[in-house]
């Protein structure tokens, strides 16, 4: 009797099924008529300034995105933590659907500085593809080559306006979802997610669905859409090297007066090589070698990086001539910034008294911020250095030849999905008959914190990303082109449609 049971449950839930380019052709009607709606609401959440730094506007931020969860009959509610943005969580759940996939996406953006915007960061503008700003409001047709402008345009309140506006579109096809759908929405991933692992743990019952899908980043460049399958973690380091305690006239004193200019180019040249290879002993030892299953999808993906070098004015990329796509599984260190004296008109002949970098290493499995951090402590301290993690007082630096203050920040490991996955197989199947065959990447270049949900759950984490590939994240003048918008609604739907409601 239980094997009947389960097997009409299963022929109950695969005739729900919905078709995939049916849905896509469904949702793209109806969207072509509600597009000044869906912009409306779009427009309307992002001239909320959304710092996860800025309290009372960030739970404005969560109070609005509740408000449009709850518009579409979502069960939505805020979970809190002391000193914490919300995190809103809102599930819809379909009779006989034994799955649950949850859709994640955050609500915060990047800080802002006005001056480098063509226009407010918090008061959304449209623009056509020569840049010239337009009416949308009051115009007749909108071309899906205009972008609209604003801070979290592209990264990451898109996805959440793309979500929520394909559950309209399904209610007027009458289409049920297939599966149990959940929404996460997080307010302070920009700013690292350091309290997502205590609301994970804090409410664990909303973090265990079935599948997770990560709606957050850039599509392929080739502007075809893509599932991602990891990303690389990441941890930051800052470095304080130390010269004279007060700056010297470099005529009376240059060659004489250790230089922590000087000091800190050697430093970081032993660290890293001019094509990028880490030369930090043992840095690569832990990382896990590509699958058969990755090699045969990077060998598929589109080559645009001769479109890139135009786009960004490069001769010639680092890498030692391996690919982009190549070079993103592994692991990296970018010098972020240098600081130190001054240049042109404030330059002086001067000694500085120190000199600071910061630095980023994109981490691949199976390595940690743990595991590599005694590995450059290491190499640092066989440069000749005292290493230190408060500021040196006098006796410390007139002791010690060579002094570097280090401060680490906290950071999170990589992950990485299967490509074999019957998950993995089932949403590039939808999205390739909704008319969307996606690029399939097996990491992004970027850091996302799925360790967190991975661990939590141990459900498996995939990528779906809607935003343009050049909407200027994290920088000035931030955008989202529509036609990404409205391709993204049109798989949300399909996702959400045609997922299969019973447990593989």
């Amino acid at each position: 009797m239980k094997t009947s049971l389960a097997s009409l449950l299963i022929l109950i839930a695969g005739m729900a099924l919905a078709n995939p380019a049916e849905v896509a052709k469904q949702t793209r009607a109806w969207r072509t008529i509600h597009e000044k709606e869906i912009l409306a609401e779009f427009a309307e959440l992002l001239a909320i300034p959304d710092l996860a730094s800025d309290k009372p506007n960030i739970e404005r931020n969560a109070a609005a995105v509740r408000a449009l969860c709850e518009k579409r009959g979502l069960v939505a509610k805020l979970l809190t933590l002391e000193g914490a943005p919300p995190v809103v969580v809102a599930d819809l759940t379909v009779p006989n659907a034994k799955r649950t996939i949850a859709f994640y996406a955050h609500y915060d953006g990047q800080p802002v500085d006005p001056s480098q915007w063509k226009s407010d960061p918090w008061k959304p503008v449209m623009r056509d593809r020569d840049g010239k700003d337009l009416d949308w409001r009051n115009a007749k047709s909108i071309d899906p080559e205009s972008r609209l402008f604003g801070r979290a345009a592209g990264d990451d309140k898109a996805a959440i306006i793309a979500m929520l506006a394909a559950l309209d579109a399904l209610r007027d096809a009458h289409v049920s979802p297939s599966v149990n759908l959940r929404f996460f929405f997080e307010g302070e991933e920009e700013a690292g997610s350091p309290h997502l692992g205590d609301y994970l743990k804090k409410y664990p019952e909303v973090a265990k669905p079935d599948a997770w899908v990560f709606c957050d980043g850039p599509v392929h460049q080739s502007r075809r859409m893509e599932l991602v399958f990891g990303a690389r973690g990441s941890v930051g380091l800052e470095l304080t090297l130390y010269g004279p305690v007060k700056a010297l006239h470099d005529g009376h004193y240059g060659n004489w007066v250790p230089n922590p200019i000087v000091r800190l180019t050697h430093l970081t040249d032993s660290m890293r090589d001019e094509n990028g290879r880490i030369l930090i002993k043992g840095f690569y030892d832990d990382v896990r070698p590509i699958s058969p299953a990755e090699k045969e999808a990077l060998a598929k993906i589109p080559d645009v990086e001769a479109d890139l070098r135009r786009e960004f004015q490069i001769a010639n990329p680092e890498g030692n001539g391996k690919s982009l796509n190549e070079l993103i599984m592994l692991p990296a260190l970018n010098l972020r910034g240098i600081e130190a004296g001054h240049v042109a008109a404030q330059a002086a002949n001067q000694i500085p008294t120190d000199a600071r970098a910061s630095i980023d290493f994109r981490l691949v499995p199976d390595e940690t911020p743990e595991s590599i951090k005694p590995l450059v402590e290491r190499h640092i301290a066989e440069q000749g250095y005292t290493i230190v993690h408060q500021t040196p007082d006098a006796a410390t630096r007139q002791a010690k030849e060579k002094i570097i203050k280090l401060d680490w920040e906290a950071g999170y490991p990589a992950s990485r999905t299967p490509l074999d996955l019957p998950l993995s197989r089932e949403l590039a199947e939808i999205m390739t008959a909704a008319g969307h065959e996606p690029v399939l990447l097996p990491t992004a270049g970027g850091s996302l914190p799925i360790y967190l949900f991975q661990t939590a759950s141990k459900a498996p984490v995939i990528v779906f990303p809607i935003a343009n590939h050049d909407d200027n994240q994290h920088a000035a003048n931030e955008n989202l082109r529509l036609q990404n918008l409205w391709d993204g609604i049109e798989v949300f739907a399909a996702f959400s449609s045609s997922l299969n409601g019973v447990k593989n």
